[in-house]
């Protein structure tokens, strides 16, 4: 009989109890892929929306979040008048409410804002969307939870406002959210002459830093950053991520403590066997390496189930309609190695010490146990 075969034959002997030791790997796996996955997706959808034809934003210095951010139309002239911008659209965030969907994401623009170009217009004229324009735009998902159309009146807050069209959006932020002209935003809000963020899209990227200098000298309340600098350095990325791998860390402590226990109950209900082993020529390095590498087996089958029960429930979020669209997962190959590298961590980790305590058993004591 092989090393390897006398490993599986030990799990298969104590289905019940490998089975609920590979469940807390299963489930710290699929807890740290679905967290991870949905974190990273809506990171990239707020970055899509930030990066549209641009390579930086100007926003207000010091703020906690984009939503707080104020930068006045003036400066937004200003910046267009840079002799290296080749364009600075002012975006203008908000939260607003319809019926029974009381967080609906608020985007004002104006009229040459290159999103509404790339969008695919499912109904209604794009010519129509004009800064003297009083209707709003609905994103695809946004019209069917909100079940409206081109021409009915919706309620967004507290006024009823006529559907000017409906956008097929490829970030799910924008196609569950409202389009409104800018002015129109502006006055919704009670926020008049100012925007959230400007994005500034360069004629000359290679003078970026040139820029960077112009606006922290002649803007000081406010702050230039390159697309990528912008992503790497904004507090609630770093907030969301750090959760996320926070509640992945947990799930798989949780999934470690389940395989110390597997295995030590394993260890203590298999003493007459272990001192067998030893006499039958079993070293302890042999003794400590069969329970680890039955951790290892069940790790191996903790992490095929955990990324099934993971990706099923990525699957069902991002079908459920009350979700309004806003769950795009991304599943990235190295955080997918990273989940495997951690639960095998994890396991091994957990069957360090009934390794160790299988390894000091002493066969003729052992013998004599009951």
């Amino acid at each position: 009989m092989t090393f390897g075969k006398l490993i599986l034959i030990n799990v298969l002997r104590h289905r019940v109890r490998a089975a609920i030791g590979s469940a807390g790997i299963a489930f710290g796996v699929a807890a740290m892929l679905t967290v991870l996955s949905v974190v990273l997706g809506a990171i990239g959808m707020f970055e899509k929306i930030l990066s549209t034809d641009s390579n930086y934003l100007v926003f207000e210095r010091n703020v906690s979040d984009l939503f707080f951010s104020s930068v006045d139309m003036e400066s937004v002239e200003g910046l267009r008048e840079i002799p290296n911008v080749e364009s600075a659209n002012p975006i203008l965030f908000g939260i607003v409410s319809s019926q029974d969907n009381p967080v609906i994401t608020c985007f004002g623009i104006e009229p040459e804002d290159p999103r509404l170009k790339e969008a695919e217009w499912l109904a209604g004229n794009p010519s129509n969307f004009t800064l003297e324009d009083e209707r709003v735009y609905l994103g695809s998902r946004a019209a069917e939870f909100m079940q409206a159309k081109v021409g009915e009146f919706v309620m967004v807050g507290k006024l009823e406002l006529e559907v000017g069209g409906i956008l097929k959006m490829s970030s799910g932020f924008e196609d569950g959210g409202v389009f409104m002209p800018l002015l129109l935003a502006q006055d919704f809000f009670h926020r008049e002459e100012y925007c959230s963020i400007v994005a500034v899209k360069l004629r000359d990227v290679a003078e970026g830093p040139a820029f960077e200098r112009l606006i922290a000298e002649e803007y000081g309340d406010l702050i230039a950053l390159e697309n990528e600098e912008f992503s790497q350095s904004y507090s609630q990325f770093k907030i969301m991520s750090a959760t996320a791998w926070a509640v992945g860390v947990c799930a798989f402590l949780l999934g470690g403590m389940g395989v110390a226990n597997t295995m030590l109950m394993s260890v203590f209900s298999r003493i007459r066997e272990i001192a067998i082993l030893r006499v039958a020529g079993f070293s302890k390095g042999q003794v400590a390496g069969m329970i680890i590498g039955e951790s290892l087996l069940l790790a191996i089958v903790g992490c095929l189930f955990g990324f099934l029960l993971g990706y099923g429930a990525l699957f069902v979020m991002t079908h459920i309609p009350q979700l309004n669209g806003y769950v795009q997962p991304v599943v990235e190959l190295p955080v997918a190695m990273g989940i495997t590298i951690v639960a095998f961590v994890t396991s091994v980790a957990g069957s360090l010490y009934p390794a160790f305590h299988a390894a000091k058993i002493q066969p003729a004591e052992a013998l004599r146990y009951e």
